[in-house]
């Protein structure tokens, strides 16, 4: 077995990173209301999962990057959300009643509008560093950060990256927002075409790119997706007969034409890219078969390089996402993100917790990982376990991550005492 090094991985401990730059815009005009977007990041492999309507929440479609924090959203009744990147600093406006969950995705499952959006943040601080468009199939929106909320005032609003109080004043710049309002300023009709060209003039290129961009009709409950600067392919869905077919995760690039634009964009992360050639081959040729395989090659030094077992890990912890995501109907998986939601002793059955499990068994009876490392790979274990219904083996796995705070990561020191406090 190859020797495991630290990754990026750590950074996604972050909560809550929105796209990095985005356009975000609502329009309602002559009885017609449309929200529109183009998600711009550093990296790709969009996904959008589709959440059906349960007894507590609203049946929803979501969007956003392999984390599964919806970046962006909208319910079967037409409620919409998107969020831009800034640098606001919610600490600075001493939010004292801050939801202790994802504020959003909570308000997407119980609101119809936004009027009803707004009793929530009423209720609860917005202590978010990102900008968030809200809008409704009535013709309201409303654009959120933590110190500003300004209603939409005529006919379209629209959501950038700077924080939204400077439109008053005009003291901001950005010439994607001015595109756009140049646009809907003259605009006669909207249609789908109409923000197409929108989307198509203010997408961006390069290391940082617009990875999907997306039409929402609010009041006919229609998404028209477009890909990777593709605007001639779109992809329908009409979001209530999209729903009767049951809870989905799935890449928005399968819907679409093979790019080698995009390829050689994908490409440019290779530990990223890698994860995801091992996770289309576990779609492809069986979740069991594949896993092993790689243990296979894990141990052949003349087969494989030594990064295979990060890649693995990165692979565990993506199974644990997607299992949850579909436990949670499209909610995050916030024991990951220290969530308090997160600490609550629940199971349930999915193939991918045992593929994980496997995978940091396997990992982490690697004689030459560093210590840190491994002790995040038992807490993982120990949570797979715990959902597993295996508290014995859970509490064995938590004792030995917590045994250090010198010798293991503060989140994943912490996560694990908190889990011992519990069991």
């Amino acid at each position: 077995m190859k020797k495991i090094t630290t990754l990026a991985v750590i950074a996604i401990f972050i909560f809550f990173k929105p796209s990095q730059a985005c356009t975000v815009i609502s329009c309602a005009l002559k009885g017609e209301v449309f929200a529109a977007a183009n998600e711009d990041d550093y990296m790709g492999f969009a996904r959008m999962w589709f959440n059906p309507k349960t007894a507590e929440r609203y049946g929803s479609v979501c969007f956003g990057l392999p984390d599964l924090q919806a970046q962006a959203a909208m319910n079967e009744h037409g409620l919409f959300y998107d969020f831009t990147a800034q640098n606001i600093d919610p600490a600075k406006y001493h939010p004292k009643n801050i939801y202790q969950g994802d504020l959003l995705f909570e308000i997407l499952g119980k609101c119809k509008t936004v009027k009803e959006a707004l009793v929530y943040l009423e209720k609860y601080d917005y202590a978010i560093s990102s900008q968030v468009l809200i809008a409704d199939a009535l013709g309201n929106s409303i654009v959120i950060n933590a110190g500003t909320k300004l209603p939409k005032s005529g006919d379209y609003q629209i959501n950038t990256n700077f924080d939204i109080s400077k439109v008053q004043n005009k003291t901001y710049s950005c010439r994607r927002y001015d595109i756009s309002e140049e646009m809907l300023k003259e605009v006669k009709a909207i249609n789908v075409p109409f923000f197409r060209d929108i989307l198509n003039r203010t997408r961006q290129e390069g290391k940082l790119s617009t990875i999907y961009s997306n039409i929402y009709d609010l009041k006919r409950g229609i998404i028209t997706i477009y890909h990777f600067h593709d605007f001639e392919h779109p992809y329908v869905i009409d979001v209530k007969k999209a729903l009767t077919k049951g809870y989905r995760l799935e890449k928005i690039s399968d819907h679409f034409p093979t790019s080698f634009a995009y390829e050689q964009f994908l490409m440019s992360d290779k530990p990223m890219y890698r994860k995801e050639m091992i996770l289309n081959e576990i779609n492809q040729k069986g979740l069991q078969p594949t896993i092993d395989r790689y243990f296979e090659l894990g141990k052949s030094t003349d087969k494989i390089d030594s990064t295979i077992n990060n890649i693995l890990l990165e692979v565990g912890i993506q199974l644990v996402k997607d299992a949850y995501n579909k436990h949670a109907n499209g909610g995050i998986w916030e024991y990951w993100f220290a969530m308090p939601g997160g600490f609550k002793i629940e199971s349930f059955n999915d193939k991918r917790l045992n593929a994980a499990a496997e995978i940091f068994d396997y990992l982490g009876a690697e004689k030459e990982t560093d210590t840190k490392l491994k002790n995040f790979i038992y807490e993982l274990n120990a949570y797979v376990r715990l959902i597993q219904g295996n508290q014995d083996k859970a509490k064995a796995y938590y004792t030995i991550a917590a045994a250090s705070s010198t010798n293991t990561w503060p989140i994943s020191f912490n996560r694990s005492k908190k889990m011992l406090a519990i069991l």
